[in-house]
C-alpha cells in the first residue's frame, strides 16, 4: 500500500489514471474509501489522488499535531508526487485542506472546489451573515445536537437507500474501529477551534485575492454547512460560482455522484482549458 514519508508522518494515498491530477480531500466522516464512487469515473479523464487525513483511515497522526498539520501535509504529499499543478477538491472538512493549499500555494491549483463546505473560512462567513441568517443556523444545530441526530445523508436519502447508508456508515467505522482509534467528536472539535483565531482562520482580505476558480457544491438539505451561509461563502470569493443539488444533504458526492461527477469533470475541464 503507498504511504508517502511527508511533514513527520507516513500519509495513506492512491493514485488512479493519467492526466492533469485532481486531489480529493475527505470529510471527517469519511476516508480515501469514501470516493469510490468518484474514482471510476474521473480517473478515466484525470489523476486521480485520495489520501487519508492525518488521523484519519490509514494515516496515523503519530506526532499528535491533528488537523493544524493538514494544509502541510498536502502541500508535501503534492511535492512527494512530483505534482506542480492540480485541481483540489474538498468536502468538508477537506475544504480546509484545500482552501489553505490555495492560500498558501495559490500559483499551484488550477482550481478549487469547495463541497458542501466552508471549512477555513466559517469566521469570515458568520461575520457577514445577517441576524436572521445566524440565528436559523444555530437553530438547525442546536436540534442535531440536543436530538443528537447527527445527520450527513438527507432523510430521504438513508429511508430509500439503506444499503448505501448502511456502506457510508462503514466507510466512517474505519476512523473510529481501525488503526487510529478516532475519536471523531475531539478532532472536529480540534478542527473548528483552529479556525476561529485570527492567524490561522482565512480572513477576507486572503480570500478575495484568489484568483483561481472556485465551485461551490451545496446540498439543499444539509444541516452542517447550511446553504443560507454557503453562499456567503460563494459571495467573498469573487468569480466563484455555486450549485446547489435539489435533495442532497451533506454528502452530495456520495447521495448523487452521477451529478457530482458530472459537475467535478466540468469544471476541472474548465480549469485546464
Amino acid at each position: 500500500m503507498p504511504f508517502a514519508p511527508v511533514n513527520g508522518i507516513e500519509l495513506y494515498y492512491e493514485e488512479h489514471g493519467k492526466g492533469t491530477p485532481i486531489v480529493l480531500a475527505h470529510g471527517a466522516g469519511g476516508n480515501h474509501l469514501s470516493w469510490w464512487q468518484q474514482v471510476p469515473m474521473l480517473s478515466r479523464h484525470w489523476r486521480t489522488i485520495t489520501f487519508d487525513h492525518r488521523g484519519w483511515g490509514l494515516s496515523h497522526d503519530t506526532d499528535d499535531r491533528g488537523p493544524e498539520a493538514f494544509i502541510e501535509d498536502l502541500g508535501a504529499l503534492l511535492d512527494h508526487l512530483e505534482i506542480e499543478e492540480a485541481v483540489l477538491a474538498g468536502q468538508s472538512m477537506g475544504g480546509y485542506t484545500c482552501l489553505g493549499v490555495a492560500i498558501a500555494q495559490p500559483k499551484r491549483v488550477k482550481g478549487l472546489l469547495m463541497s458542501n463546505t466552508f471549512a477555513g473560512m466559517r469566521r469570515e462567513v458568520w461575520l457577514a451573515a445577517s441576524d436572521d441568517q445566524r440565528k436559523a443556523a444555530q437553530q438547525v444545530w442546536k436540534r442535531r445536537s440536543t436530538e443528537k441526530i447527527k445527520r450527513a445523508l438527507a432523510p430521504a436519502f438513508s429511508r430509500q437507500h439503506k444499503d448505501r447508508a448502511f456502506l457510508y456508515k462503514q466507510i466512517r467505522l474505519l476512523n473510529e474501529n481501525g488503526p487510529n482509534r478516532l475519536d471523531r467528536a475531539r478532532q472536529v472539535q480540534r478542527l473548528r477551534a483552529l479556525e476561529r483565531p485570527t492567524e490561522t482562520g482565512a480572513t477576507r482580505e486572503q480570500l478575495a485575492a484568489l484568483t483561481m476558480p472556485v465551485l461551490f457544491i451545496g446540498g439543499e438539505h444539509d444541516e452542517v454547512f447550511p446553504v443560507s451561509l454557503m453562499e456567503i461563502a460563494h459571495s467573498l470569493l469573487p468569480g466563484s460560482r455555486m450549485v446547489v443539488v435539489p435533495g442532497a444533504g451533506h454528502s452530495v458526492y456520495f447521495e448523487a455522484p452521477d451529478t457530482f461527477n458530472e459537475l467535478a469533470h466540468e469544471f476541472a475541464e474548465s480549469c485546464v482549458s
